[in-house]
């Protein structure tokens, strides 16, 4: 949204789109106590999952981890960001991520030079290599299990690669068939982004509005009303939200409050059918 139409408002950002500043996120008591958890497993290595519904806040969480875990002296992240691709383009991609020159067609080289990389770092700089893979339930076979070997060493009694996989119930249902139970066997925390109560979305709904510089921005009873109207879900209270603050803009509201959202959400009353005289 046009920072020109955000100004009248008092707000440094819009609140409610999914680009707001990493520091403006809201951290709930489970999700930093993972982030603590992943914190205190860099220097072991190993796998860690991170799932939940659509909607759910597994997304925001990563992008949490990834911010405390850059504040970390001698540890490199890297974000995948096509866990679609196929295992030729997954080597270049991690060629790129870890400053590593790779031959994708001779995987046995690549994944050499990969992992001599990072046992060179790790046995003198003590880096610790991160990868964030979102979406992961895209993932083809053929990644995850080259995955699995590539992190492993000294016949699988060593850790040389955090990786943290983040996805939806469909990522879940593949670590349970058995071509990758050898790789769900490996994940040492796991963190289940769940539905919130209304007590639960208001405090984020606080948060976000006084991290944007305006806490009045909506009426409490309107912010009552779309926590008990959101499901539970947090991208569904930030999307109605949205739709209320670019209508207010639209409209030169300068309240946000009940009557808004009635006018914005209620639904429109069904004509009334007259009745044919025989």
């Amino acid at each position: 949204m046009n920072r020109k139409l955000l100004a009248p408002y008092g707000l440094k950002f819009n609140p409610f789109c999914a680009q707001i500043p990493v520091e403006a996120l809201w951290t709930s008591p489970r999700i930093g106590a993972f982030c603590w958890r992943i914190e205190q497993q860099l220097g072991e290595g190993g796998f860690a999952l991170v799932s939940g519904g659509s909607g759910s806040g597994k997304s925001a969480a990563l992008r949490l981890l990834q911010a405390r875990m850059a504040n970390q002296r001698e540890v490199t992240v890297g974000v995948l960001s096509r866990p679609q691709a196929s295992l030729a383009d997954f080597y270049r991609e991690l060629g790129d991520l870890f400053g590593v020159p790779l031959r994708p067609h001779n995987r046995w080289a690549s994944a050499k030079a990969l992992r001599e990389r990072w046992l060179q770092h790790l046995e003198s700089a003590l880096l610790r290599p991160v990868l964030l893979v979102d979406e992961a339930q895209e993932m083809v076979p053929a990644v995850f299990a080259e995955l699995r070997l590539l992190a492993s060493a000294e016949l699988d009694s060593r850790s040389i690669l955090t990786v943290i996989l983040a996805g939806d119930d469909r990522l879940c249902a593949r670590l349970e068939t058995p071509e990758l139970l050898p790789l769900a066997s490996r994940i040492r925390a796991r963190l289940r982004t769940e539905s919130l109560a209304a007590a639960e979305l208001l405090k984020c709904l606080q948060h976000l509005l006084e991290a944007a510089g305006n806490p009045r921005l909506l009426t409490a009873g309107l912010q009552q009303t779309l926590c008990e109207h959101a499901a539970g879900n947090l991208r569904l209270l930030m999307n109605m939200a949205n739709e209320l603050l670019a209508t207010a803009c639209s409209q030169n509201v300068e309240t946000l409050d009940e009557k808004l959202y009635l006018q914005v959400f209620a639904p429109e009353p069904k004509p009334t059918q007259r009745r044919l005289r025989s």
